[in-house]
């Protein structure tokens, strides 16, 4: 409802006395729809089946609309249209400026006793589950600002924060990606037992406590009288001592003590402070007050809620404000050809487990990012990580038993002859040196890759990738590169009615390495994906891989498997996704999953082909193998096998792709279902019969999904294949949540074809 007067206000201004009766109209409109629904069944005797059904949405809006307090929903109504939530507030706001008020606490003179903490989304102070160690959570906070050398610490109004996220804290139905994460009060941190006054005369309206877990302990709210009538002002997290004597309606003066700062648990189990707030309107509440809002709803509570430092007087920034610009910014320092995702980008912040959170605490459920590979912030690897890191980081010229230990649990996750390994940092650069490690070993320069195969940024990259240099800016392949058609039986050459369709496909690569021959080319690799990743999420037909393997080496080139992306385990029925296809190649690069977001990349070899590149040059990486990306990388695979996560991968994936294909059965858009493991692809189509791409339909999908709350990601030669490849703890649940959203999506008109 709101949009729509937002939309309606931006085109046709609303009074104030027009918006104030919106909310009214609307309520009486649903009801006499249902009620003239029902009586036109009372006369006629019959039941109408398509009123019935015409007649749920509004039944459902009217129990929607009968879940929100009447002034707390005119004031979303006041806010789309321009004006206050609060009537009062504006008002109250230029009084307050002018009054002469006392301490509420006791405040240090120098603001150099006094810190402004950062509790946001993306504080490195917190964890993002601070709220379910009490203890752990106050001696983070109080010793923070001890080595700020503050006896005070002040938490912000209007910021978002990441001990919100809990089930306990969530709000109305409306966008399933919120919570109550924005903070409508200021807190104010200082050892237990400080006192807390009252900084105008008033009255006790209320004395309560509330007693559950993360809520505000003992309460007072006190009431004023303002220029508009009573406002009200609310003290959280006190001690309960401090507030017995305390009696509803009596007189409390200007700078009485009124409490004390509980300590935990009977404070409502948080680090010692006080929670204050200023209220413009009860809103039929008792004893209490909301005191976090919806990220959607911030100004509306702001204003039922202004600002608390009108009467704390703090000398610093008390106010959290959302970065603005960041995407001009970017614009302004970056180059225009680094994209970003969706038609509304968005600002993320933190990462834990398989979720992201934006900077008001949105969360996504993150389908995309196989990069952290164990899942966001994983503890066991940041740990690994900053522990070496505060002892030693250097180069692979020194012994360091880390880089050993680490090549040696990498180099037993491969059959023989795969044994000698080479660290770098990124896919890419694993790639790039793989490329260099055939043309030492063959003599040749040759390379056949595969239509719609993306190998990596650099020049020799992108010549052999077909998905970059045969793309929008793209010059083509080089002389010394020939492509062979993409594996695709679902829309490709040869579909999956041809029985020997694999071998048919592999002989195109022969044609290839032969084309290279007669122009003069020796060849030297055949490089390719085991599932093509931006080629759209194919999976060969059985026997491809060893019959190109075979036709490869014949030719006397060897065979480089990139399992950058789909590598340690994500296919769930093996390890590596050329164990699939049954064959063992001479190269074997990794990347992306391999660090969980650190930036290590890897070249598994042969001992044969590790002596032909020794040939005298010497091989060096700055940061390749350093002892910090080592214990980050061997954390990352005692992770992989204690938590199982392959067969993890096999039997959530296993069931995700089986409920993706039943929506083929619902949706006529959805043209194919295909992968293995958590790394499958959905290809949306126009025509099902004429296997028509949508491009159209798979960013209407993407997009949408982010809007609910889950990213995903389009890809494919035809940008009309959306690809889902999570975080590996990735569970059933959350595979539930994409099926679901999924077919939300697909039965809205934009995700319909057009045929």
């Amino acid at each position: 409802m709101a949009a729509i007067v937002r939309g309606f206000h931006d085109r046709t201004p609303l009074s104030e006395d027009e918006a104030d009766v919106i909310y009214s109209l609307a309520r009486a409109r649903l009801g006499a729809s249902v009620s003239i629904s029902g009586w036109k069944r009372h006369q006629s005797g019959e039941v109408d089946d398509y009123a019935l059904i015409s007649e749920r949405p509004a039944w459902d809006m009217i129990r929607k609309l009968d879940q929100i307090p009447v002034r707390v929903a005119e004031g979303v109504i006041r806010d789309a249209a321009g004006l206050s939530a609060s009537p009062k507030t504006p008002v109250l706001v230029s009084w307050l400026g002018d009054q002469k008020v006392e301490p509420v606490m006791d405040i240090p003179e120098s603001t150099d006793e006094i810190t402004v903490l950062d509790l946001s989304l993306s504080s490195p102070l917190l964890n993002g589950r601070d709220s379910e160690d009490t203890e752990t959570f106050t001696r983070s906070i109080f010793r923070h600002m001890e080595d700020q050398g503050a006896r005070i610490g002040i938490g912000r109004y209007l910021e978002p924060r990441a001990f919100y996220l809990t089930e306990i804290f969530k709000g109305r139905e409306g966008d399933p990606r919120e919570r109550r994460t924005v903070h409508t009060g200021i807190d104010i941190f200082d050892q237990a037992g400080a006192e807390v006054r009252a900084p105008l005369s008033g009255r006790v309206h209320s004395v309560a406590d509330n007693g559950g877990s993360l809520d505000y302990g003992p309460t007072v709210i006190l009431e004023h009288i303002g220029p508009a009538g009573p406002f009200w002002t609310l003290y959280g997290h006190l001690e309960a001592e401090s507030v017995a004597g305390l009696k509803v309606g009596g007189d409390v003066p200007a700078g009485d003590v009124i409490a004390r700062i509980g300590s935990h648990p009977e404070n409502g189990e948080w680090p010692p402070h006080l929670h204050f707030q200023i209220l413009t309107d009860l809103l039929d509440f008792e004893g209490e007050f909301p005191g976090v809002a919806l990220p959607r709803e911030r100004s509306v509570w702001a204003s039922f809620s202004p600002d608390p430092n009108l009467l704390l007087r703090l000398p610093c920034e008390t106010t959290f404000e959302e970065p603005e610009e960041l995407s001009a910014r970017r614009a302004e320092l970056f180059g225009s050809n680094l994209s970003l995702s969706y038609d509304r980008p968005l600002h993320i912040v933190r990462g834990v487990g398989t979720y992201l959170y934006d900077v008001m605490g949105r969360t996504y459920l993150d389908c995309v990012n196989n990069v952290a590979h164990v899942g966001h912030e994983r503890r066991e690897v940041v740990e690994a990580g900053q522990l070496q890191m505060g002892v030693l980081n250097t180069n692979t010229r020194y012994l360091h038993r880390n880089i050993l230990d680490y090549a040696h649990r990498l180099a037993a996750l491969f059959p023989d002859p795969l044994s000698v390994c080479f660290f770098v940092n990124s896919g890419s650069e694993a790639n790039e040196l793989a490329l260099r490690m055939a043309r030492a070993h063959t003599g040749g320069y040759g390379v056949v890759s595969l239509e719609g195969g993306y190998h990596g940024h650099s020049q020799n990259l992108i010549d052999v990738s077909h998905y970059k240099h045969a793309g929008s800016g793209g010059a083509g392949a080089p002389e010394w590169v020939r492509t062979a058609p993409i594996p695709d039986d679902y829309r490709g050459v040869y579909g999956r009615e041809v029985m020997d369709r694999g071998t048919r496909y592999a002989m195109h690569v022969g044609e290839a390495f032969g084309s290279l021959s007669s122009n003069g080319h020796e060849p030297a690799a055949f490089i390719a994906e085991s599932i093509l990743s931006c080629g759209g999420q194919i999976e060969p037909p059985a026997g491809y891989l060893e019959e190109a393997y075979r036709i490869a080496r014949s030719r006397g080139a060897i065979c480089i498997a990139d399992e950058v992306q789909i590598g340690f385990g994500r296919l769930g029925s093996h390890m590596w996704g050329f164990e699939t296809a049954n064959v063992v190649p001479d190269i074997v690069t990794l990347g992306k999953p391999i660090g969980n977001g650190h930036p290590i990349g890897a070249v598994v070899t042969t001992l044969e082909i590790a002596e032909s590149f020794a040939n005298g040059m010497e091989f060096f990486s700055t940061f390749g193998g350093n002892p910090v990306s080592a214990a980050i990388g061997l954390a990352v695979l005692d992770v992989i096998e204690g938590d199982k996560l392959q067969e993890h991968a096999a039997v959530v994936g296993g069931t995700l792709k089986a409920n993706l294909a039943s929506l083929a059965m619902r949706h006529e858009s959805v043209g194919d279902v295909r992968g293995r493991g958590l790394f499958l692809g959905i290809e949306f189509v126009e025509d099902r019969m004429a296997k028509t791409p949508s491009a159209r339909i798979a960013e209407y999908v993407a997009n949408r999904a982010a809007e609910l709350g889950v990213l995903l990601s389009t890809d494919g030669p035809d940008h009309n294949v959306i690809k889902i490849k999570p975080p590996m703890t990735f569970d059933q649940r959350d595979a539930e949540r994409v099926v679901a959203t999924l077919d939300r999506i697909l039965t809205e008109d934009g995700a319909r074809p057009n045929t």
